[in-house]
């Protein structure tokens, strides 16, 4: 994980549900993301009730859930995606109830074995995961914390604290989805973090054009993630995705150059 934000460029993770409309399309959209330049895979897990997730997303759950998409799927999905590539950041995404119901300590080991680097919980609150905290640390998987524009500077002080690999920061307070612009607030809020501490800053929720990374990076933040963009170009041919992946590859190739000129 550490290796990407060593390289003094901004770093691009994008995030994908799994299975979405299949497992077959859903490891060419990956292998298309990390060709173009994307540098992490956010690797969502569908869920039936995705809370953090906007209407794009929400979609994506559903239509995987309802072709057959299981956790125990997903994990097939993860080794497939390390074995062809050996060293690109994985970052799972998914809801504390997969965690629970298979227990956290399996979790935590499957997705080990299965290659990923790291977890990202959106319904799980710092003062809620204490458990699952010193659990990842023994299974070496980085607990990626997430902060907004709205979280308080004593609680952003607690979550500091606790963070590991980087920290997540929503751009606006809300579910994900593709915004027009990056608002003001945004850009405070970033240089506000990254004043006071150190550990990398990953700006989501909204970023959707190339012109939305500069700012954000300007600010001090150490790249960007993308989701319900990508999504957004598919979703139209879900007849045929596969002919996306040329719009894809082009979007995420103008994402990655920004970064790399921020």
């Amino acid at each position: 994980m550490a290796r990407v934000f060593e390289t003094g460029k901004g770093v691009y993770m994008a995030h994908v549900y799994y299975g979405d409309p299949s497992s077959e399309f859903s490891q060419r959209l990956i292998q298309t993301l990390i060709t173009n330049g994307v540098d992490i895979i956010e690797f969502g897990i569908p869920f039936s009730d995705p809370t953090a997730d906007g209407p794009v997303f929400q979609r994506a759950c559903y239509r995987a859930l309802q072709n057959g998409m299981t956790p125990a799927k997903a994990l097939r999905g993860i080794r497939l995606i390390r074995e062809a590539n050996k060293t690109v950041p994985i970052v799972v995404t998914t809801y504390y109830n997969i965690v629970f119901t298979r227990g956290t300590d399996t979790f935590l080991a499957q997705i080990s074995e299965a290659g990923a680097d790291a977890l990202l919980i959106p319904d799980i609150p710092l003062e809620e995961s204490s458990e699952l905290l010193s659990r990842s640390k023994e299974h070496d998987i980085h607990l990626i914390q997430m902060i907004s524009p709205r979280t308080s500077d004593s609680r952003m002080q607690k979550i500091m604290a606790q963070a590991r690999g980087f920290v997540y920061a929503t751009a606006v307070p809300g579910v994900t989805g593709v915004r027009e612009r990056v608002q003001d607030e945004t850009l405070s809020f970033v240089k506000r973090t990254t004043q006071y501490y150190d550990i990398p800053i990953l700006v989501g929720f909204g970023i959707s054009r190339p012109e939305h990374v500069t700012p954000i990076i300007g600010a001090g933040a150490r790249g960007v993630v993308t989701g319900s963009a990508v999504c957004k170009i598919y979703e139209r041919q879900l007849d045929d995705p596969d002919a996306a992946l040329g719009e894809i590859g082009n979007f995420v190739a103008s994402i990655s150059q920004a970064c790399s000129q921020s």
